[in-house]
């Protein structure tokens, strides 16, 4: 089984891309964040699209801001959006959603990502994570966070650790949240993969920063005992950052009991020395 995690960064604007990559990739589980569409507006842009690939999904929507979907071809059983106790900042905001997918409880997230350290929305995304732990914590063992987590796990994981001192995704808070979540028995199945390499999943449109690979990985995949004991390959689709009009986000693919495409990875392809 083939699951992903993508930040379309608009998901009606990389419609034609997403499409596109469904068919050349062929995950069986794909989670999606920050369509920017509402449930209605979704389904109008997609549903038909899907049908013929195969897929059936669930979206959790508002339009213009935030959005999560998840589309599997697997089953897509007992549909939650939201979680448990899950805060919201002045508004209901559309950040999680969840189903069992072959018999895997996954999760497609987009945590907050906290603007300021120390502002009412840095302490609001702490409360969510802390929220969402508590949630995973009482739900099935076999279970997938899959999505933006907008949390940079180590300083291994931002291209220059001093540039980010002071903002938010690399602060002790932030990673303790983190941690929380992986003390519930979770692995980082990318980084459990790739210990030692240099491994980014975003990178701002700005100033070449994709082509100079300086970049973050805050798009995490974390997995329980019984889903990443059978991890395959786990590696980020870099292709599908490439050409024009990409999001600024690259796939997470995690391939479970069998690798269709071998044991690729960190990053596919990866990016030209410098």
């Amino acid at each position: 089984m083939r699951i992903a995690t993508w930040n379309v960064n608009s998901a009606k604007q990389r419609a034609p891309r997403l499409l596109a990559w469904l068919e050349q990739r062929r995950p069986d589980v794909v989670c999606l964040q920050e369509t920017k569409l509402t449930d209605a507006a979704f389904a109008d842009l997609f549903a038909a699209e899907l049908d013929a690939l195969g897929y059936a999904f669930a979206s959790h929507g508002q339009g213009q801001w935030n959005g999560v979907a998840l589309l599997s071809r697997v089953g897509l059983d007992a549909v939650e959006r939201g979680f448990a106790d899950q805060p919201d900042f002045a508004t209901a905001e559309a950040r999680a959603i969840s189903a069992t997918c072959g018999g895997v409880r996954v999760h497609s997230l987009y945590v907050p990502n906290g603007r300021e350290p120390d502002s009412d929305h840095y302490r609001y995304k702490l409360a969510w994570l802390a929220a969402l732990r508590d949630a995973v914590a009482a739900g099935p063992a076999d279970v997938a966070l899959c999505g933006d987590l907008n949390i940079a796990p180590t300083d291994a994981d931002v291209f220059d650790p001093a540039a980010f001192v002071g903002h938010t995704h690399v602060t002790p808070p932030e990673r303790a949240a983190l941690g929380a979540l992986l003390d519930l028995g979770l692995t980082d199945v990318v980084r459990e993969r790739w210990p030692d390499e240099r491994v980014f999943s975003y990178w701002d449109y700005r100033a070449g920063m994709f082509h100079k690979n300086r970049g973050m990985r805050i798009d995490l995949v974390l997995a329980s005992a019984g889903v990443a004991g059978r991890v395959a390959a786990a590696w980020i689709d870099r292709e599908a950052r490439k050409g024009t009009g990409p999001s600024d986000h690259a796939p997470v693919m995690v391939d479970l009991d069998d690798a269709p495409d071998g044991d690729l990875g960190p990053m596919v392809p990866p990016p030209s020395a410098r």
